[in-house]
């Protein structure tokens, strides 16, 4: 039997991976040695999963999530938190019109596609407690009346790991409402390189605003209709359970991850496979996306926090120890 013919896609993925190629090369021509975080975004977008960005200032957190909004044919807004951010600066308030007599709702920038927050961990726990509900159910309730929100609905969130003056830490509950935790490091010598020229030749061009809008709404429903069809085999969904399980056992984590990090671990999995041109999901695909689901997810107990080790040590011990 010939080749092609044995691993031919059972469903037509083909739109799926052209969106995807597509995406990748508007941002990588933005966006200088990063495609793992590129290829993580995107998938993100396709699973329409918040995405919760850190890393050190100046390495391009707001410029990523302005791309990818960016290539995307959606509304967009950005909300930069601030420690004096109420939730009405968040999600809107009802005002009182003089001139109907009636108490009318003002919708806030979260009423968006894609919402880009700026330093999300600068605003108490009162304005992170606002996104709760529009996050995990896409729908705000001001006032005893529900307004939903509009498809597609992604949030962004950026914080710098370091920076704790003027900052809280972001409440489990939120934080097990991001579909990822994306870290971005320093760029190697050879990609700093390349950025210092791009910048020295092409510095006009070098803006998110020259980003093409590749993925329609209509597109993206398309999107994720080919990938609700990708086959995950029981063995595989076993997989995953028991690696969720694990951190809720190991002896170096306080708190493990909860269903919901199951759920995602699946959906990210499957859109994974589809970009790969892939109809079922493989080990290697749960592999891949254990860290970034998970690394926010658990909480190491303080005495492994005292003696430096981090989550990604742990989870990686984790997959070592879970046979396939």
């Amino acid at each position: 039997m010939d080749e092609n013919q044995i691993f031919k896609p059972r469903i037509d993925l083909s739109e799926v991976q052209q969106t995807f190629q597509a995406i990748q090369d508007e941002i990588r021509g933005i966006i200088v040695g990063q495609d793992k975080l590129i290829e993580q975004m995107i998938v993100a977008i396709f699973c329409e999963g918040h995405i919760l960005l850190e890393g050190l200032p100046g390495v391009a957190k707001t410029l990523a999530a302005k791309c990818v909004a960016q290539a995307t044919q959606a509304d967009f807004s950005r909300i930069q938190f601030t420690p004096d951010l109420m939730p009405s600066d968040v999600v809107g308030t009802t005002i009182y019109n003089v001139k109907s007599g009636n108490f009318e709702f003002s919708k806030g920038p979260i009423f968006s596609n894609i919402i880009l927050i700026d330093e999300i961990n600068r605003s108490p726990a009162k304005t992170q407690a606002a996104l709760f509900e529009c996050m995990e159910e896409q729908q705000v309730t001001i006032d005893g009346v529900t307004h939903e929100m509009e498809f597609p609905f992604l949030v962004i969130g950026t914080q710098n790991p370091v920076d704790h003056e003027g900052t809280y830490r972001l409440p489990e509950a939120q934080q097990d409402r991001f579909l990822f935790k994306l870290v971005i490091d320093y760029p190697d010598v050879e990609n700093e390189i390349e950025i210092i020229n791009r910048h020295q030749t092409h510095n006009h061009k070098l803006d998110a605003k020259n980003i093409n809008a590749v993925l329609t709404k209509e597109k993206l429903s398309a999107v994720k209709s080919a990938i609700s069809s990708v086959v995950v085999n029981e063995n595989v969904v076993r997989y995953i359970a028991e690696l969720v399980g694990a951190t809720r056992t190991h002896p170096s984590i306080y708190i493990g991850a909860s269903p919901r990090a199951s759920i995602n671990l699946l959906k990210s999995t499957k859109t994974l496979a589809a970009i790969h041109g892939r109809d079922f999901v493989i080990p290697e695909d749960v592999k891949e996306m254990v860290y970034p689901v998970l690394n926010h997810r658990i909480m190491l107990t303080p005495e492994k926090e005292m003696e430096g080790q981090t989550s990604r040590e742990v989870l990686k011990h984790i997959v070592e120890k879970i046979p396939v």
